[in-house]
């Protein structure tokens, strides 16, 4: 039987996000499967798990990337938190989720974009993929991950060699980001 994920004593279920770059400044975008909606891989820590183990485990189950085909650049200092809608809370199940505590991973691929396989698990999440601007997804994102994509984002942003770190004067983005 498949261990449950952890929600902690606030109602915040324990979650990793990873980040995955191709070294050219650009990062992985994956679109959910059967929905307009895209955003970075991510997915609970189940009870007994590291969030690196979490990680790894969501990696191949989400993007079909094994360890040896990624290189961990770095990862959020803190936990990183979000509410969910009111809409999206399921009032009926206990423990009682109200939002996310992430740990956010950034990795880069050192194996080949080949390699990325979306169904390798039997309820693939994603159904189509491909690499943007580093900032892109603050745009993009749904708005209520807004904030933790932007504190994500900014925080492994010094670990990106190509563009230049994010920059109030230099990220068309900054004003989007803000809001």
């Amino acid at each position: 039987m498949d261990k449950p994920c952890v929600i902690d004593s606030k109602g915040f279920r324990l979650n990793v996000g990873i980040i995955l770059t191709n070294g050219k400044g650009q990062v992985f975008w994956a679109k959910r499967i059967g929905q307009d909606a895209w955003q970075f891989p991510q997915g609970g820590i189940k009870a007994n798990e590291t969030p690196d183990e979490a990680m790894y485990r969501e990696l191949l189950e989400e993007i079909g990337l094994r360890p040896e085909q990624v290189e961990i650049l770095g990862s959020t200092r803190q936990w990183l938190y979000y509410y969910l809608p009111t809409h999206l809370i399921r009032r009926h199940k206990r423990p009682l989720c109200i939002g996310q505590k992430q740990r956010w991973y950034f990795l880069k691929l050192v194996g080949q974009e080949a390699d990325v396989c979306l169904d390798t698990s039997h309820t693939p999440e994603f159904d189509g993929w491909r690499w943007v601007n580093y900032w892109y997804p603050l745009r993009e994102v749904v708005s209520f991950k807004r904030k933790v994509y932007e504190l994500a984002l900014r925080e492994l942003a010094p670990l990106v060699t190509y563009p230049r770190p994010y920059s109030r004067t230099r990220s068309p983005y900054y004003k989007a980001a803000r809001s």
